[in-house]
């Protein structure tokens, strides 16, 4: 397993000169949330939710910007590198921040270093889902069909690194199973083809399956939570069905490039926290298959250096690799 660890020729490297603190939430003041996904993902539903709430938190235009592509790494790569002057800042997933930097052999960022967390906003738990051709309503049904038919299933995912990936990776393993992995630019095209029957499985947000499920279009097989998922109540989750310990749920959160003042950081976690905690936008983030899980600045810090660890291990042991 390769690393890419972050030295001084790095740092050198992509140096930045010394940044005023700008003056903040001015009327005509425009931001870039950037976002690592294409539109219709998971990630991207709940920054244009963000956006239009923070305009009046901040006073300032808030504007999505979607730069897809390894796996998110891509557009956090950018954001480490823009000017720390407060007006870019991005929204990204579990993957992106504790898995991609463990995997991939080029990505232009430390998770740890290269940024200044500013706040948790929510969770997006996970659903197993087969295309409605394969003859499966369990885990235990899916296991069985496998073993019995090896190398007949495809599972698609929102792209090498992500999530859907890493822990479909992780099951197959535990169960001793053969799945091709197809690796897609984002969840919609990978939805497409799951439900055309290209591709046969998938683990994925709530957010992208749950109109698939509610329309037959996709059978739901196991909740990716430890809890069952509220949305089916009926369906048991991955753990009760053998694989106690399994959890599907990524997290989004928002950060900005290391070195921005102290000022903008403290006005933007407090915006965004304030928003997230905020009831109707907490209906909304629900409604969208979200749990918001608001957490300020230092508490993110925390939770990211923890998970960055937790998941360095997992990318070890699963023997992953991504180029």
């Amino acid at each position: 397993m390769q690393r890419r660890h972050f030295g001084a020729w790095a740092l050198a490297t992509f140096a930045m000169p010394a940044y005023a603190p700008p003056a903040f939430a001015q009327g005509d003041k425009v931001s870039k949330l950037m976002v690592g996904f294409p539109p219709g993902q998971a990630t991207d539903i709940v920054a244009r939710l963000l956006a239009d709430a923070l305009k009046s938190q901040l006073g300032e235009t808030v504007i999505v910007d979607n730069k897809p592509g390894q796996g998110g790494s891509i557009v956090l790569g950018q954001v480490a590198h823009a000017a720390p002057d407060g007006t870019t800042f991005v929204l990204a997933p579990l993957a992106s921040l504790a898995i991609n930097p463990h995997l991939y052999r080029n990505v232009a960022y430390n998770s740890l270093t290269s940024f200044e967390p500013v706040a948790r906003v929510c969770d997006l738990p996970m659903a197993l889902v087969v295309h409605p051709s394969v003859p499966v309503k369990t885990l235990p049904d899916l296991i069985a069909y496998a073993r019995a038919n090896p190398d007949k299933l495809s599972y698609c995912s929102a792209g090498n690194g992500t999530l859907s990936h890493v822990v479909m990776e992780d099951f197959k393993s535990r169960a001793g199973l053969r799945i091709l992995h197809v690796p897609y630019q984002g969840s919609p095209p990978a939805m497409n083809d799951l439900v055309a029957g290209t591709v046969q499985v998938a683990m994925d947000t709530v957010t992208v399956t749950k109109p698939h499920i509610d329309g037959g279009r996709l059978r739901l097989i196991a909740a990716g939570t430890l809890e069952r998922l509220p949305a089916f109540p009926d369906t048991p989750t991955i753990a009760e069905q053998g694989f106690p310990g399994l959890e599907a749920v990524a997290w989004l959160a928002i950060l900005l490039p290391a070195r921005t003042p102290a000022a903008r950081v403290k006005q933007l976690s407090d915006a965004v926290v304030k928003v997230v905690n905020d009831p109707p936008m907490q209906e909304r983030l629900r409604s969208v298959g979200t749990i918001p899980r608001a957490m300020n600045a230092a508490e993110f810090a925390a939770f990211l250096k923890s998970e960055d660890a937790r998941w360095s291990k997992v990318v070890a042991v699963s023997g992953i690799k991504a180029d």
